[in-house]
């Protein structure tokens, strides 16, 4: 079984990408390396700015359910996270970003999850028309 087909069966929270202010590090999952370069480079670059300006750790994850979701979070005692920011940012990064987050989304669905194309083009149409 393939680590893309292990995927689909766990019911956790998959990480696409991280960036950490304390290791001055970005991770990204390899498994997800058939994202074209552009959306790869995009997601870097969303993940290092937020932690150079907010500071802590910042991800971006799929759910169970194949969602995308943004997480930040800071060690304790660290005065330096900016946390009304990162509130801020990441309602701001959803706004901008949101075209981006519901494609990779779809990808996660149809790619790991192994859902049907079509149903998940269907279900994705009818949230635009609300």
């Amino acid at each position: 079984m393939s680590e893309q087909e292990n995927l689909s069966h766990l019911n956790i929270k998959v990480v696409l990408c991280a960036s950490s202010a304390y290791t001055k590090k970005y991770f990204f999952n390899p498994t997800f390396n058939k994202l074209p370069e552009n959306v790869k480079e995009e997601l870097h670059i969303i993940s290092v700015l937020f932690t150079t300006e907010i500071g802590g750790v910042f991800s971006i994850v799929f759910t169970p359910e194949g969602g995308v979701e943004m997480e930040t979070q800071a060690e304790e005692g660290d005065l330096l996270y900016d946390e009304i920011g990162a509130g801020l940012m990441v309602s701001e990064i959803r706004r901008k970003k949101r075209e981006l987050f519901e494609s990779l989304s779809d990808y996660y669905r149809v790619f790991i999850l192994r859902q049907m194309p079509g149903d998940v083009l269907t279900e994705t149409g009818d949230e635009d028309d609300n």
